[in-house]
């Protein structure tokens, strides 16, 4: 039924572009689904969500017709410094992640009964990477602040096969290689300045109250899968 789904709105997305189905072009085109959000907190007025959500849902859009037009784009004339496949290109991957980190990032906050057990394998992990628990959470706000309008992420780096926190400017610079998405804090301003101004610590400080553990829980347990796969085990 997903795939019934993803080829009508291929054909929808290739009519309005005008695209030969039937011509010599590459057919590689994905589409994405939006998924839905209820994001309930105190700590974020519901204007505020609303209009972020809306904002997702246009980068899953923007990501979908991109993927269309790079199946009709002329290959024979590429350009390191300039081409219209370079930037459309770049273009596919700034609303990839940004759609993708949106989704991260609604499905593990507003928890208003946020509590992550000292049993738990987040608490586990993060005390074993970290030194501490504390020290996870001082790390993370550092990487949050350090964002020049980003994001925030708890990740496994598969090189190290250990869990570090990183910022992401936009939706694409200073990605690291290899990373795995664990926890996720918006930082753009347009995530806080309707409610907090410049406040962007106390925002922060906000979110991680309310992160959902039990999502971030079966992510670490996804993610700790991985690093038995890479080490053999």
């Amino acid at each position: 039924m997903d795939q019934l789904i993803n080829d009508n709105i291929k054909d929808i997305i290739t009519k309005s572009l005008n695209i030969d189905k039937e011509s010599d072009i590459v057919s590689e085109a994905y589409v994405a689904q939006k998924k839905q959000f209820t994001v309930n907190t105190d700590f974020l007025s519901s204007a505020n969500t609303q209009n972020h959500i809306a904002l997702y849902e246009d980068y899953v859009k923007n990501f979908n017709r991109i993927s269309a037009e790079l199946d009709a784009i002329d290959r024979s004339d590429i350009n390191s410094n300039h081409s219209l496949y370079r930037s459309t290109k770049n273009d596919e991957t700034y609303n990839l992640n940004a759609s993708y980190l949106h989704e991260l990032f609604f499905a593990n906050i507003a928890d208003s009964a946020s509590q992550i057990k000292m049993d738990s394998l987040s608490y586990m992990r993060l005390s074993r990477d970290f030194g501490t628990f504390d020290d996870w959470q001082r790390d993370f706000i550092s990487c949050a602040l350090s964002s020049r309008c980003g994001w925030v992420i708890t990740y496994l780096n598969t090189y190290t096969q250990a869990y570090m926190n990183c910022f992401v400017d936009l939706h694409s610079l200073n990605v690291p290689v290899g990373m795995i998405p664990i926890i996720v804090v918006d930082m753009w301003q347009h995530s806080y300045y309707k409610d907090y101004q410049k406040e962007a610590k106390t925002y922060l400080t906000a979110m991680m109250k309310e992160l959902r553990w039990e999502v971030i829980e079966s992510r670490f347990q996804k993610a700790d899968k991985i690093i038995n796969v890479l080490r053999g085990l």
